[in-house]
């Protein structure tokens, strides 16, 4: 008997052989290590004019959504200003249903008490402000004349010598010029279409409060569920704390900041100065920077009073000085009580990094985010970290 007779699967070439002498086994077709990993499928992805071609696909997608989103930056801050315009009125409607009210018509009485103040601004106090900047305006020269005539002035002139009469001179002329004050403000056209572009954010922003408002619960719950279903609870313990202190805070500084801009009218009209309203608005808008807008409308308001009144520049200054200490340790503790607190240095670095993005609304609400960051590391990050020790 043959040796092939004797052990007929020996001679199949299709029988593998095995043993510490059997040849290595081919890999399959397309199967991780094999030839057509090197001669096809993903490696083509590694070609130069493949990788070429999908860098410059990506790169091109990048920019679009870049363009995408500068075109859109209108659009993104009416959203974001609603988002934050209705976290800051929940606390307002929460309070409500405590007493008792259901959350609709909470809603409802919070909303058209927004809607009365705004009409009463734009009612009220509107026209006064237009009509004190457009007196503010015609009498800038007329302000440059009345300093002149100050002891302050004397003696600027004494220690300084004639370059400040000259530097006066090039500002009254400047004023007097009414082009170059619509050059400022970029013309006529340009102011009209500001003011009708800032009436027709006021009522999409309003719109849309309204709307972020009804379905807060709604959009909480959403978001909560695309978390996994066994970090769903913490998810919205950490929702819950985000949200409530973000409406806190937003609502705390609108206190404050109304606070602020009554004091600065009682000041302004116990010390006689003049357009005294349009201080008090601009106090309210200066005051809502956080950390340093109070420090900022004082030094402001007690500049512009020291070139009409330096009497009345030193009595606002101290009085105004008062009520920041008062405001620091009485009135801020108070109203605050129930947000997050965060240190020092984050906050000027939030209010910074804010104001320089998006201007007084991301000074406005670097603070919440910040804040909002830090609880969450905090919450999540830091017991990880802990944990992998």
């Amino acid at each position: 008997m043959t040796d092939d007779q004797k052990d007929p699967q020996a001679a199949s070439p299709e029988t593998p052989q095995t043993g510490p002498s059997a040849p290595a086994a081919r890999p399959l077709a397309g199967a991780p290590g094999g030839r057509d990993r090197y001669n096809g499928g993903w490696f083509r992805l590694f070609h130069p004019y493949a990788v070429g071609f999908f860098l410059t696909l990506g790169g091109l997608t990048a920019f679009a959504l870049g363009v995408a989103v500068v075109t859109l930056t209108t659009v993104i801050m009416y959203l974001v200003f609603a988002i934050f315009a209705a976290l800051g009125l929940d606390p307002l409607v929460r309070f409500l249903m405590r007493r008792g009210v259901r959350r609709g018509w909470a809603i409802v009485i919070v909303f058209a008490a927004l809607l009365l103040i705004v009409a009463g601004v734009l009612w009220l106090v509107l026209p006064t402000v237009v009509t004190q900047i457009v007196q503010a305006v015609n009498g800038l020269p007329q302000l440059v004349t009345d300093f002149q005539k100050t002891e302050f002035y004397a003696w600027l002139t004494t220690n300084f010598g004639t370059s400040v009469s000259d530097i006066l001179s090039q500002v009254r002329t400047f004023l007097t010029d009414p082009a170059n004050l619509l050059n400022i403000s970029g013309g006529i056209l340009k102011f009209g279409l500001d003011v009708g572009t800032g009436i027709s954010g006021m009522v999409i922003v309003l719109v849309l409060t309204l709307y972020f408002l009804a379905s807060l619960e709604p959009i909480k719950t959403a978001f909560v569920r695309i978390a996994p279903a066994h970090s769903r609870p913490q998810v919205a313990e950490i929702t819950s704390q985000v949200t409530s202190s973000i409406g806190g805070y937003l609502s705390g500084m609108v206190v404050l900041a109304f606070a602020n801009s009554v004091v600065a009218l009682l000041l302004f009209l116990v010390v006689g100065a003049p357009f005294a309203l349009l201080g008090a608005v601009l106090a309210f808008g200066i005051t809502l920077i956080p950390l340093v807008g109070s420090v900022l409308f004082w030094l402001g308001a007690s500049v512009a009073l020291l070139l009409t009144d330096p009497v009345a520049a030193l009595v606002f200054a101290i009085a105004y000085l008062i009520y920041m200490q008062l405001e620091a340790y009485v009135l801020t503790p108070r109203v605050m009580n129930k947000t997050i607190s965060i240190p020092g240095g984050f906050v000027v670095i939030g209010a910074l990094v804010g104001g320089t993005l998006l201007g007084l609304l991301g000074a406005l609400i670097a603070i919440p985010v910040t804040a909002s960051l830090i609880l969450i590391y905090k919450q999540v990050v830091q017991p990880r970290l802990d944990a992998a020790l």
